[in-house]
């Protein structure tokens, strides 16, 4: 068992391991984990496999997370591991404390930024391990050499900006507008005026459907 070899079983089933952590009592993992290891889209091979998915394809409601559920369940078994995802509760497991703890840092705009992924860092579950993997080094913020930091004007309306908080209702609002059009079909503007996104591979067509999934009533 190392941390190559679950990163290479990722691979196969269209993940990427986004990072990973040795967490104490007050860290809220589930019982016995040694390493508790974060799963995310491998970008841009992932989404022609999820379309091609028959969960994508059987036109039933939650098809990402059933996906998720199937492919991190499976993933789970393999590595007598635990699977543990975010939509899963309430209670609800704090991934966002523990996306800082595997490796990823607030960004000027409040929204999480990782060394490879950037703003689009996304998290489609996790696995709770019963030993302590050996670890790669943590990357650091892509934020303090980022001379622009084109994030932080990126947002048309303002709802993502420096020193405030998300402003959800403003932002969803621009989307189902005319207004937000390029919003809505190409993703967030503010995540893609990154420069580690740019590098990042996330297809159009990815960003759409999560986007339509943000502004459905």
């Amino acid at each position: 068992m190392s941390w190559q070899a679950l990163g290479d079983a990722a691979h196969d089933a269209g993940l990427a391991l986004r990072g990973g952590f040795h967490p104490g009592p007050e860290d809220g993992a589930p019982e016995d984990c040694g390493t508790l290891v974060l799963l995310g889209p491998d970008e841009p091979r992932f989404w022609p496999l999820f379309t091609a998915s028959p969960e994508y394809r059987d036109g039933a409601p939650d098809a990402l997370d059933r996906w998720s559920k199937r492919v991190i369940g499976a993933l789970a078994t393999e590595w007598a591991a635990t699977a543990v995802f975010p939509y899963d509760g309430p209670p609800y497991a704090p991934f966002l404390a523990w996306a800082r703890a595997a490796g990823s840092h607030p960004s000027p705009v409040g929204l999480l930024v990782h060394g490879e992924a950037g703003l689009f860092i996304s998290f489609r579950g996790a696995l709770a391990l019963p030993k302590a993997l050996d670890l790669p080094p943590s990357s650091a913020s892509p934020c303090p050499t980022c001379a622009d930091r084109p994030c932080e004007s990126a947002c048309p309306v303002a709802a993502l900006r420096p020193g405030a908080d998300y402003d959800v209702a403003a932002c969803q609002t621009h989307i189902r507008s005319a207004e937000g059009a390029e919003c809505l079909h190409g993703g967030c503007l503010v995540r893609r005026a990154c420069p580690v996104s740019q590098k990042f591979g996330r297809l159009r067509e990815q960003s759409a459907f999560h986007m339509a999934a943000f502004v459905k009533d």
